[in-house]
């Protein structure tokens, strides 16, 4: 290791294994250069390569998802290959080694605002930027790849650590619950097509369920005592596998009168660790083949899955249940997150308050009952 002042006046570091040449590098100040030079020498002596972080991103990826593509599942290789379309061209140019946490999160913030670049020969509508849920996926491959490149000692660590999708970029979906009613005229139409998806359904209608944890429930996490009720205590998105819950803690969610004998004949005839919730078939569910079955677009009132979830937490409120209680069937994190049913609701001093206007002077009670008096 030696560090040598240039001819003009700056100190350039120079990294040697034995007699070979590894790297160098020049800085302005002498302490600058032997600090780089003592992390250089400590990551050799681990293992890792300088002269190998030196390879285009770009390259050292196709070889990534050459392996990727020989062993994992389908659906997980079309997912890391994305990352060939989503990495900005200037990250896949840049050497291996100069990827930095900096140009992650700058990654993440484009693909939140600007739109993804096409894929060769593609026609129709420009696209849109990318909703919180696929950079989030982004990252995952992002960090995978990474991972595997220190795993082969071509840099020291992964820049993708400690560096998180903003939040505040994720778009706030506008929520549209059923009604009760409407729950039950909805249920009515997919009924005509599938009684037993319907009946899958209605209980995430009336329990608050997301899709995933309602894929992951076994019979086992259905109980009767002391009441009726559903242990999550695990979730299973799909093309990921078997995990713990969003906020990463189990609860019970009740069963009410209404889903009780729904959920009891999903149960019949199984063993405690099958599936709760599943096909006519007895197969587990999937999202796309639900939506296919039921016709969604037809059946579904505008709505996604996920307002099945808002359903119910509306459907409780509405039904007089505290708020804190609502916040712990629904795995809510903070109240606020469950606050926001209230506002979509309305709280009871707003109707106690529009009574009120309703029955002034002014309004059209007001004004009929002035008129019958005179």
């Amino acid at each position: 290791m030696t560090v040598r002042k240039t001819p003009g006046g700056r100190f350039r570091a120079q990294l040697k294994s034995g007699r070979d040449f590894v790297t160098s590098r020049t800085f302005d100040t002498k302490r600058e250069a032997d600090a780089w030079l003592r992390r250089e020498r400590a990551a050799l002596d681990g293992g890792y390569d300088p002269r190998a972080g030196k390879e285009r991103t770009g390259k050292v990826l196709e070889r990534w998802l050459a392996v990727r593509e020989r062993t994992v599942a389908v659906k997980t290789y079309r997912a890391d290959k994305d990352l060939v379309r989503l990495m900005p061209t200037s990250m896949q140019n840049l050497h291996l080694s100069s990827v930095t946490g900096r140009e992650v999160a700058r990654s993440f913030e484009t693909l939140l605002s600007v739109a993804p670049p096409r894929s060769a020969g593609a026609k129709g509508r420009a696209p849109k930027p990318l909703e919180y849920t696929s950079v989030v996926r982004y990252r995952a491959s992002l960090s995978t790849f990474f991972a595997w490149c220190v795993r082969e000692k071509l840099i020291a660590a992964n820049p993708v650590t400690g560096v998180e999708v903003p939040k505040s970029s994720r778009e706030r979906t506008e929520m549209n619950p059923f009604t009760e009613a409407e729950l039950e005229r909805h249920f009515a139409l997919w009924a005509d097509r599938d009684p037993v998806l319907a009946n899958v359904l209605l209980v995430l209608g009336w329990t608050g369920l997301r899709w995933a944890e309602a894929r992951a429930l076994i019979v086992g996490d259905f109980v009767e005592v002391p009441t009726p009720g559903l242990l999550v205590r695990r979730s299973d998105p799909e093309g990921v596998g078997r995990k713990a819950t969003k906020g990463g803690t189990s609860r019970r969610v009740p069963l009410a009168n209404r889903i009780l004998p729904l959920v009891r004949d999903f149960a019949h005839g199984k063993a405690p660790g099958d599936l709760l919730l599943t096909t006519s078939q007895g197969a587990q569910l999937h999202r796309s083949a639900v939506l296919r079955t039921l016709a969604w677009p037809k059946t579904g009132g505008g709505r996604r899955l996920h307002d099945l979830r808002h359903t119910a937490a509306c459907l409780w409120l509405s039904r007089g249940v505290d708020p804190g209680t609502v916040q712990a069937w629904c795995g809510h994190e903070s109240i606020a997150t469950t606050n926001r049913y209230l506002h979509f609701l309305g709280t009871g001093a707003d109707r106690a308050g529009l009574n009120r206007l309703n029955q002034g002077p002014g309004s059209a009670g007001g004004a009929r009952d002035a008129h019958e008096g005179a």
